[in-house]
């Protein structure tokens, strides 16, 4: 688990980019259910907060690359 606070202006989807690189709706999901109370606190979390992630998934999806030019 992992356990950040809140920096200043941040909401919740950015302390999942910040903490796993991008932010998804399972994501969020689980960082809700972690943290019961945090919706409550409204979309821009006080300065300081503390806030409990789950441990990244091992392999992280794969993202296809296309090239437009070569």
């Amino acid at each position: 688990m992992i356990e950040l606070r809140s920096q200043q202006g941040e909401t919740v989807d950015l302390i999942c980019r910040r903490a796993y690189g991008r932010e998804t709706a399972e994501n969020l999901a689980a960082v809700l259910d972690l943290n019961r109370g945090l919706a409550a606190l409204g979309p821009v979390l006080p300065t300081g907060t503390l806030v409990r992630l789950p441990d990244p998934p091992a392999d992280p999806p794969r993202v296809a690359v296309v090239r437009l030019w070569d």
